[in-house]
């Protein structure tokens, strides 16, 4: 039997508890009661073979630092439960499953009752109990259905397991579901782009580190760990990230934790504001940071550390308080270690082109070009996020290119790599079949030009934006003088956006003496931009139809509408 008939076989069963809810509960709900409940009942698995050891040390072992550690030890995991209760014995007094429950509950170690208390449990419980569900519940968490004990689900089958479940419910609440879930399509491919190439990591006993500052529900770090046990079982990626969501921050942790990583890297706190890994860096970061999302709360924070330049994450500049998307980029550029390290994030179009130049979008666009950590931008098809049908594209970012790849950026048009899907999820209308996502890694990999793939050296998507002047005449239609020079006048004022690949006075010799042979150039004006137009680039001339192929067309459907007017007349 394969592992993915067990994951599926295991999730369809734990899925069909949630139908002993309907009712009290709605189900865009179920996923609240089950989601911390498998991982609750995980952890009374995973600890009931040393469940007497844990409670003897517990009499045994003064209060002290040193406590929990000792209790780690006595249960032989990085969490433990100090109650007399485990879940089939809270079924022996049906009349006090509530209160026993939460003597339970309160007998896990901190960091345990940390996600917990994230998952907002207890308003739930209460509810449970008012509605007479919570000892059935926990009955069918007890029945083979249930049964989450390593004995018979490995720590990776449960990871498996978990996310399966993590997404029938995201999937069943499509309408917020992108909030905090990423397609697992999307993620396979920016992983596969992140290790793509990287023979240390895929072929040697090492162990590197993954980052994602939007974690959500951990998505990314999951496919990444899976990904590369499938490649190299003998390197290990250790994995970190921060949530400002209480709810998915819980299910992020409670996942690290059940596949028996350390949870203490998976941090609540708003990234932006708060980074709780302010002196790390990383050797992998994976991101979907919101978009659109305004930083007015966290404005004064951003700025403050804006202005500590690059001793910050924001010191190449500031976007639109309207949307934040652009400092989660900086962020990712700035986390990278300094002896190398990639990443990829998920982005809409407006930090392609937004601002003018020298605005705050322009500047962090200068400073990733300028710094050679612009890798490749790859265009995803629209309609495969659950929340927006917009344009997405994944920038790969790096801070040590391979040589065949300094100063170059590869654009990739992977708009057409996807088939729909049968039935739509929220605004989820498309999918990447695996073959797109080879095909879309191959075509990194190789980084050669082709239709759906073009190479520009980082130069061509800079400009100056020169000012143009013309002289102000007087009544008598001569030029105003001010000091023996003409004065200009705004009303004629004009600009002009010289490539960077181009001498500026070859450029207006050639696009604006021959117009306007008065023109000068106001040098002190003069500002240098950034932008990167991507569809530009691939955009794909149409003629239009000859004129007599339309007469033709409107003739024949004139001769039709003739005929059946006639018919009708009959």
């Amino acid at each position: 039997m394969s592992l993915q008939h067990n994951v599926n076989e295991k999730a369809n069963l734990i899925w069909a508890i949630a139908d002993k809810l309907t009712g009290p509960f709605k189900p865009h709900e179920y996923g609240e009661v089950i989601l911390p409940l498998m991982v609750i009942r995980r952890f009374d698995s995973i600890l009931q073979d040393t469940k007497a050891a844990v409670l003897d040390a517990n009499k045994n072992i003064p209060d002290g630092p040193m406590k929990h550690a000792m209790l780690c030890n006595a249960s032989g995991h990085k969490f433990y439960n100090v109650s007399e209760f485990t879940f089939p014995k809270l079924l022996d007094a049906p009349d006090h499953i509530a209160s026993n429950f939460n003597a339970y509950l309160a007998g896990f170690s901190e960091n345990v009752r940390d996600i917990i208390e994230n998952f907002k449990f207890q308003a739930i419980i209460d509810r449970l109990v008012e509605n007479d569900l919570l000892f059935i519940i926990i009955e069918e968490f007890c029945s083979p259905k249930g049964d989450l004990h390593p004995s018979k689900i490995s720590n990776l089958e449960m990871g498996y397991i978990f996310e399966e479940v993590i997404r029938r419910f995201s999937e069943a609440h499509n309408e917020d579901a992108g909030q905090h879930y990423t397609p697992r399509e999307v993620i396979e491919l920016m992983v596969n782009i992140l290790f793509e190439n990287d023979a240390e990591i895929l072929t040697g006993n090492v162990a590197k580190t993954l980052y994602d500052p939007t974690v959500g529900t951990g998505g990314m770090l999951s496919v990444a760990q899976e990904y590369l046990h499938k490649m190299n079982p003998d390197a290990s990626l250790v994995c970190y990230g921060q949530e400002i969501n209480p709810e998915t921050y819980a299910i992020c942790k409670g996942d690290m934790l059940i596949k028996g990583n350390d949870a203490d890297n998976i941090k609540r706190g708003n990234t932006l504001s708060d980074d709780k890994f302010s002196s790390d860096k990383f050797d992998y970061i994976l991101s979907n940071p919101p978009f659109g999302r305004e930083w007015k709360n966290e404005k004064k924070a951003v700025e403050d550390e804006n202005r500590l330049g690059y001793a910050g994450r924001f010191g190449a500049g500031l976007p639109p308080v309207s949307d934040s998307q652009m400092l989660f980029l900086q962020i990712c550029a700035s986390k990278l270690r300094p002896e190398g390290g990639r990443a990829c994030v998920v982005q809409n179009g407006s930090p392609l082109f937004s601002g003018d130049a020298e605005s705050g979008p322009s500047e962090i666009r200068r400073y990733l070009l300028e710094h050679d950590m612009v890798e490749a931008i790859i265009a995803l098809p629209n309609d495969l996020f659950y929340n927006t049908g917009i344009a997405t594209y994944v920038w790969v970012l790096s801070n040590r290119k391979v040589s065949y790849r300094q100063h170059k950026v590869q654009l990739i048009d992977a708009t057409q790599k996807f088939e729909k899907r049968r039935k739509a999820l929220g605004n989820k209308r498309n999918d990447i079949p695996q073959s797109a996502i080879d095909e879309i890694t191959r075509i990194y990999g190789e980084f050669k030009e082709s239709e759906i793939s073009k190479i520009f050296h980082t130069d061509e998507f800079g400009y100056r934006k020169i000012t143009v002047e013309r002289p102000m005449l007087d009544e008598k239609g001569n030029v105003v003088l001010k000091k023996g020079k003409p004065v200009a006048d705004p009303k004629l004022r004009d600009t002009e956006n010289v490539p960077m690949t181009e001498d500026i006075n070859e450029y207006f010799k050639r696009e604006v003496l021959p117009f306007a042979p008065d023109a000068w150039i106001d040098e002190s004006k003069t500002k240098i931009g950034y932008e990167i137009p991507f569809t530009r680039y691939f955009y794909k001339y149409t003629p239009p139809r000859k004129s007599d192929d339309i007469l033709a067309e409107i003739m024949t459907l004139q001769s039709d509408l003739d005929t059946l007017l006639k018919g009708v007349g009959k």
